[in-house]
């Protein structure tokens, strides 16, 4: 028996407003830092909205570069229903692209993997279809936000 492979339909791209990184410094789990995020915008044929306030991205970096990444934050979609998100994944790439990326300068997201898996909640009936799926992401960092294509594993 073939399984057929998973298609991806594109639900969402986002534009994630970031301040500037809180550094924790070197723990025995790796390097923390905390990134606020202020705001953003969400567009796509399956969703479209606003990134609220409030939420953070915590990141775990590791001795040779690999940042962990667990973003927390809601969406609020077009039609004002909330969307709570959690997103984890990884970035990883050359050191000196992953240095320029710390110090807050722009880098050729083609030299990064950057990668997430986001997970959806919502009260909002219409978009339940969200918590019944499982979703990738691709993103690309710039000083001052974070960019997602967010895809539906079908």
């Amino acid at each position: 028996m073939t399984l057929p492979a998973p298609i991806l339909e594109h639900v969402f791209d986002a534009r994630i407003a970031v301040d500037v990184p809180y550094e924790v410094g070197p723990t025995v789990a790796g390097a923390r830092r905390v990134i606020a995020i202020t705001g953003g915008t969400v567009s796509g044929p399956g969703l479209s909205g606003r990134v609220l306030p409030g939420g953070a991205d915590y990141q775990t970096i590791a001795e040779g570069g690999l940042t962990r990444l667990h973003a927390r934050y809601v969406i609020e979609a077009a039609d004002g229903a909330r969307i709570y998100v959690e997103n984890t994944g990884l970035r990883f790439g050359p050191p000196e692209a992953l240095e320029r990326l710390r110090r807050g300068e722009p880098v050729d997201p083609a030299l990064i993997y950057f990668r997430t898996a986001p997970r959806f909640e919502t009260a909002a009936p219409h978009l339940a279809w969200m918590q019944t799926s499982l979703f990738v992401a691709t993103g690309a960092r710039a000083p001052d936000h974070v960019a997602l294509s967010v895809f539906r594993v079908a």
